[in-house]
């Protein structure tokens, strides 16, 4: 089990490879940075988006959360840190591409799917469960169809990408800046089952990259 030692450990190891291996490429990234593609995903320790993409320090752009969700343009006066990732990420980068990777396995669809923490205080599951609700309206849609089964969960799993790709366009900055060509969307989904990267075409189907 790895605990923070470990990590320190890699640090270390990190420290005397890598950093130094690319020394060049870390004094660059020191004056900055400028990615070209935004990553939304989970915050599921299997699916680092820098691992499944082989990417180096510097080249993306990545926001996790819980089961990779996009909540929709707000102005509630709460504090939105997606929304806030986005902005800085549109407007301030200047990104081509943002791409929403959902994956296999997630327990925050399943937990949408069971409704495992609906009714519970936050701080106990409440948080949780206000942060998928967002899947509600899929959930509904994907019980009547395909039950609460294997097929359910995979279904539910390529929604979360929908949904957020949708809440994106919401977004006056995102919508204005995909309508002029500046800025693309993408789906993804990752199979942890297999390391099978799926990719989302433009009517929402999704086949092996």
């Amino acid at each position: 089990m790895t605990d923070f030692s470990d990590l320190v450990g890699g640090y270390h190891r990190f420290r005397s490879s890598d950093y130094i291996r690319q020394h060049e490429r870390w004094a660059e990234l020191a004056e900055g940075q400028s990615p070209k593609v935004m990553v939304i995903a989970c915050s599921d320790s299997r699916v680092d988006p820098a691992q499944v993409f082989d990417t180096s320090p510097g080249e993306i752009f990545v926001v996790r959360n819980v089961a990779n969700l996009v909540p929709p343009f707000e102005l509630d006066g709460s504090r939105h840190g997606v929304s806030a990732a986005l902005e800085f990420a549109v407007n301030q980068l200047e990104v081509g591409e943002i791409v929403v990777m959902g994956h296999g396995s997630c327990g925050g669809v399943n937990a949408a799917l069971t409704r495992a923490f609906e009714g519970k205080a936050p701080g106990e599951g409440g948080f949780i469960a206000h942060w998928i609700d967002m899947l509600d309206a899929a959930r509904d849609r994907i019980v009547a169809e395909h039950g609460t089964g294997p097929q359910a969960i995979r279904e539910m799993e390529l929604e979360t990408v929908r949904v957020s790709l949708a809440n994106l366009r919401s977004f006056p900055n995102i919508h204005a800046a995909e309508a002029a060509g500046r800025l693309r969307l993408r789906g993804a989904y990752f199979a942890i089952a297999d390391g099978v990267l799926h990719v989302m075409d433009e009517g929402g189907t999704f086949a092996p990259a």
